[in-house]
């Protein structure tokens, strides 16, 4: 498989989906809701088809699981696509200019190639496993983090399934807010690993992580040197046959992991007293 022409692709497929997204953002929308408590408008199921017909186009032997669409492709194919068309469409839906376009290329259900595209910036970003991450101003490993004297800023994720009144995502947020500086809650969990991977943020925290947007951000950041366990404290690789209870992990530079951890484990122990 040659990583570096279907990093191509996922650039220009990516991108494409931005410029639509972009040119059609101010416009009515179409919303409805989804299973889980999500949303999809009419601006996710164009972009998606944008992105299915760019990637089965170029691949027509690879399996895609898209956001809205789900399964399609070759139904054996070793090599899987992952597309979220629209990460941020509850932004979109309240007029918040804050929304990504994102894939990922998975084989033996570990995420290679990842590529997230910023339509309002008009800037993208990608990591390929074992090659490194790289942006609009170059490669992204070795950056400087922020200095956080105040604590650090993390962003949150969390799953579409979690309830309101789950005990650990009670006590986690809890724990969080005293810890931290501030917990940003974009409702884009893509752009939380660009963030990430950039230095703008210190960490980011999932819960019970969507497995769409999951593989290819999660990617990108530790191509940058971000480090990313498990609630476990195992190390954690975004695989996309883990069930939402094994989607639970800390990203961050390797001098805070430790930190987030501990705070994590007590908390989760909390909700279980």
């Amino acid at each position: 498989m040659d990583l570096d022409h279907a990093r191509r692709v996922a650039v220009a497929a990516v991108e494409a989906a931005g410029d639509l997204l972009r040119e059609r953002v101010h416009g009515a929308l179409r919303v409805r809701a989804k299973e889980g408590g999500d949303i999809v408008t009419d601006l996710d199921v164009a972009a998606e088809k944008l992105l299915l017909d760019r990637i089965q186009g170029a691949f027509p032997g690879h399996r895609v699981v898209a956001e809205e669409s789900g399964v399609s492709g070759a139904p054996d194919g070793e090599w899987t696509w992952l597309v979220d068309p629209l990460d941020g469409t509850s932004n979109v839906a309240l007029g918040l200019p804050l929304y990504v376009v994102g894939v990922a290329l998975c084989h033996a259900c570990l995420p290679r190639l990842g590529v997230v595209h910023d339509p309002v910036a008009r800037q993208t970003w990608w990591a390929v496993r074992g090659q490194g991450a790289s942006g609009p101003a170059g490669p992204l490993a070795g950056r400087p983090g922020r200095a956080a004297p105040h604590g650090p800023v993390l962003a949150w994720t969390q799953g579409h399934g979690v309830a309101r009144d789950d005990p650990a995502l009670r006590e986690l947020k809890a724990a969080l807010d005293v810890r931290a500086r501030r917990v940003l809650q974009l409702w884009a969990p893509l752009l939380g690993w660009v963030m990430l991977a950039r230095g703008d943020i210190d960490a980011v925290v999932g819960y019970r992580a969507e497995a769409v947007d999951l593989p290819g951000g999660l990617l990108i950041a530790q191509e940058a040197g971000l480090t990313v366990r498990g609630f476990d404290g195992t190390p954690f690789d975004g695989r996309t046959d883990l069930p939402p209870e094994r989607r639970s992990f800390v990203a961050a530079r390797p001098a805070l992991v430790d930190d987030l951890l501990g705070l994590v484990t007590d908390a989760t122990a909390r909700a279980r007293a």
